[in-house]
This record gives structure tokens, C-alpha cells and sequence, in this order.
């Protein structure tokens, strides 16, 4: 891979931080000559539904995550029908859809047929990292979006309920490795999940009516009290219990302290490679080690962005970003 050099000057330190550059034939600025305003028009409808709903942009990014793995990033999400990924059981739940159609809508009335479902979904994502006070970073744009959606091959979306070793190599079969791997799921920092999705831990970790071992047990107590035992479920409960809306480190404290909320979260610290890396971000100070995860979030983002993209005249820009043209 070749490498660029960027020169960042931060409080009188010249830091030189190695940039790689983009795969897949994207480019940063790819709308600079066909509507230089396309990221522009993203962020300002990313920004009016966060203004509304701070927890949407944890939807965002989740969404792009899973668009990414099913098809590469193409916005084969984004597509509706009775057959297609948005109906597969690990994509029950995604939100955000209604960013993504309001850019869509607004960029097709000032420049249409230009800006792919793809890229606005990659640049919402980065956006809502950025409002949510974490890094910000140039996407490689130039996405074109598939024409294939189907919920039959959603079957490679790493599961919380899978072992560090399954999950290790769905993402090593997108060319993620385990640095990613703990980066990107550090974007657990925002957003929530239900209760009966990790509530299995509090009661019957293992059928015999205990909790799980590796969580703490002022989490156990306070996840309890969440989550009643036979209640309907539905209760929602931050990932990050400490600071939901801030993108931040506090995921990998929690994760090292026994806070970790997902089974797959807290997995992260048993397994010894996995272990080392929360270690790094988890760290005992912020500053530095907070910066690292900033810096490593975005190195990993991009390439997670770049998985299997369509370019040049491969699949198509789609009008609505529900429906293949």
C-alpha cells in the first residue's frame, strides 16, 4: 500500500502521521467538479436529524457498517423488498434510513443522477462520528451502488453472540484485521441495544440460572435493575453507560473493568490479542491514548469503507435509494 505523509501541527508539536492512501478507485473530492456542495448537503441534513435525535447518528454508522459487509459498501441496505438484506434477522433494528432519503431527496433536486445511496451513507456515517464529539476525516468518495440486495447473504454480519474467533475471521475475510476488528467495534462508544438482546447474561448465562462470570458486579447489579427480569425486553440501554452520546474511549474502560454490556463487547478481554489492544485505548489517562483511538478509528473507517465498492460503470447512482432504478 503506499503511503502519504500528513504534516499535523497541535499545540506547537509537528506530528508526522502516515495516511493511507484510498483503494478501491475512490478518491477524496470525487464531487468536486460534478457538485462540489455533495458533502456539504450530507452534513447538513446529518445535522438536522441529530439536532433532533442525538442517537441517530449511532444508527448511521451502524448502518454503514452493515451495508459494507453484505455485498461491499454499495447501498444494497438502503433497498426495500420482501427479499432483500434490510429484512435479514441481523438488520432488524437499523434506523437512519430517513437521513439517508432526506440527502438523497435534496441532492437529486440540485444535481441529479450524481451522488450515489453509497457515498451518502459513508458520509453521514463519518458525519455523525464528528458531531458526536469524535474524530473527523476525509471519506474517499466515488461509490456506485449495487443492484443486488438480498437477505439471504447477510449471513457473514458478525454476531454479539459470537466467539472472538468467528468474528476474527469474518472480518479477516474483508481484510480487516484484529486492530480493526477492536477499532471498529470501539464505535459501540454510542449508541444502545435492548434488553433481551443481552439479558440472557443477567439471568441464564448458562441455562442453569446464573449471570456471566466476566461481568463486574456493580454492572451485573445495575444492568438488573435495567433490565427486570421478566419484563418484555424492550427496555434500551446504552452500550457505553458512561457517556452514550460522546464518541470517546470509555467503551474499552468498561470493557476492561467487566462494564461491558454485549457478550461479544466483553469477549474482547478474553482473548489475549484482542486484550492488548483494549488495553492500548483503555489506557489510565486521557489525552494521548483517547487521541490514538481517534486516530486509529479513522484509519480503520476508511478501509472498512472501501470493502468490495463498485466503481466507474459498475452497478448504477440510483434516484431513490429505496428502489434499483
Amino acid at each position: 500500500m503506499e503511503i502519504n505523509v500528513l504534516i499535523v501541527i497541535s499545540l506547537s508539536l509537528i506530528i508526522l502521521i502516515p495516511v493511507a492512501k484510498p483503494q478501491g478507485g475512490l478518491k477524496t473530492g470525487f464531487y468536486s467538479s460534478t457538485y462540489p456542495k455533495a458533502e456539504a448537503t450530507v452534513r447538513s441534513a446529518v445535522e438536522t436529524h441529530f439536532k433532533n435525535d442525538p442517537t441517530v447518528a449511532a444508527g448511521l454508522l451502524r448502518l454503514h457498517f452493515h451495508d459494507c459487509f453484505v455485498e461491499g459498501c454499495d447501498g444494497s441496505i438502503l433497498i426495500k423488498g420482501s427479499s432483500a438484506e434490510i429484512n435479514a434477522l441481523p438488520n432488524l433494528g437499523l434506523r437512519g434510513f430517513e437521513v439517508i432519503d432526506d440527502a438523497k431527496a435534496q441532492l437529486e433536486a440540485l444535481c441529479p443522477g450524481v451522488v450515489s445511496c453509497a457515498d451518502i451513507l459513508a458520509l453521514a456515517a463519518r458525519d455523525s462520528v464528528d458531531l458526536s464529539d469524535g474524530p473527523n476525516w476525509a471519506v474517499p468518495t466515488g461509490r456506485r451502488d449495487g443492484r443486488v440486495s438480498l437477505a439471504s447473504k447477510a449471513s457473514n454480519l458478525p454476531s454479539p453472540l459470537e466467539s472472538i474467533d468467528t468474528q476474527r475471521s469474518k472480518f479477516a475475510a474483508k481484510g480487516l484485521n484484529d486492530q480493526d476488528l477492536v477499532t471498529l467495534v470501539g464505535a459501540h462508544t454510542i449508541g444502545q441495544t435492548d434488553c433481551r438482546f443481552f439479558r440472557y447474561r443477567l439471568y441464564n448465562f448458562t441455562t442453569t440460572g446464573n449471570s456471566d462470570p466476566s461481568l463486574s458486579q456493580s454492572a451485573l447489579t445495575q444492568f438488573q435493575t435495567m433490565c427486570p427480569k421478566n419484563s418484555d425486553g424492550t427496555e434500551q440501554v446504552a452500550l457505553d453507560k458512561d457517556s452514550q452520546l460522546k464518541f470517546d474511549e470509555n467503551y474499552f474502560k468498561n470493557v476492561r473493568n467487566g462494564n461491558g454490556v454485549l457478550e461479544s463487547d466483553q469477549r474482547l478481554w478474553g482473548d489475549p490479542t484482542t486484550r492488548d489492544i483494549v488495553k492500548k485505548y483503555a489506557g489510565t489517562i486521557r489525552g494521548l491514548l483517547g487521541f490514538r483511538f481517534d486516530y486509529e478509528f479513522k484509519k480503520s473507517m476508511t478501509k472498512m469503507s472501501s470493502i468490495e465498492v463498485k466503481t466507474g460503470t459498475q452497478g448504477e447512482i440510483r434516484k431513490i435509494c429505496s428502489k434499483i432504478n
